[in-house]
């Protein structure tokens, strides 16, 4: 299986988000990606006001286009995660969804670790808006290969992707929104050890740029192979990594 990852700054103009979005998974499929992976909060990313009037649920604009180009590309598609609105909860959740070619969900992740930090005198509180998950979610790609979801501030807690791994999955994905400063100091670190521990490829798009509120995120996708060979990683832009980035295992 041939993978790629798209590369977004997403901002709170959610019509803008998707276009560039489908541009970006039609350029990595024609590149020959059968998985494709966005970042976190790809459909809307800035100030918690437009966030929340933004959150959908999963029969919403987002994951109905989803659904859509996998079907219609033939792909493996993770949705980064979006804002989602679930039933009988007051707060939402940052959501994953794996769809298949058939344009199936093969998988829902709620992000289970929140991001309740300050970086660079920017505070980010996630649990006072979004309940975590409690679910550690296995799903299964085209052919077979077993996938571990994960998101973003996910990738600090190595006890989940020991888990994945022992549930049998044999590629991992993280799409985030790292802030500038931990993507510089922490970001391909923390991928590469996630990588190598697990004996795991890890597909990891991320967020470029600067989003309304302050926020910035840095960049540098990655996918990585099980021995910690970066494999394909972003320019300081919008951009599709990967596409020929083969998910086959060699022998060391």
């Amino acid at each position: 299986m041939r993978a790629g990852a798209v590369q977004l700054n997403s901002t709170e103009d959610t019509e803008r988000n998707l276009a560039t979005a489908d541009r970006l998974v039609r350029e990595a499929a024609a590149r020959g990606a059968e998985l494709v992976a966005l970042p976190e909060k790809w459909n809307v990313l800035g100030r918690p006001g437009p966030m929340a009037a933004a959150a959908e649920t999963l029969d919403g604009p987002a994951i109905s286009w989803a659904r859509s180009i996998a079907r219609e590309l033939g792909i493996d598609l993770i949705a980064g995660s979006i804002v989602e609105l679930v039933p009988g909860r007051t707060k939402t959740s940052n959501t994953s969804v794996h769809v298949g070619p058939d344009g199936e969900l093969r998988g829902v992740y709620r992000k289970i670790h929140m991001f309740d930090v300050e970086v660079d005198g920017v505070v980010y509180a996630e649990s006072d808006r979004e309940q975590s998950g409690d679910e550690v979610v296995v799903s299964e790609l085209a052919g077979g290969i077993r996938l571990g979801m994960s998101v973003c501030y996910d990738l600090r807690f190595p006890e989940l992707y020991r888990i994945l791994v022992v549930r049998g999955a044999e590629v991992l994905v993280a799409p985030s929104a790292f802030t500038l400063a931990t993507t510089r100091d922490h970001w391909e670190v923390l991928v590469r050890a996630r990588a190598i521990e697990n004996q795991a490829f890890l597909i990891a798009p991320n967020q470029i740029g600067t989003h309304p509120g302050g926020y910035r995120s840095g960049g540098r996708s990655l996918i990585v192979d099980p021995w910690g060979l970066v494999l394909a990683t972003a320019p300081d832009t919008e951009a599709v990594i990967g596409g020929g980035a083969s998910l086959q295992r060699s022998d060391r």
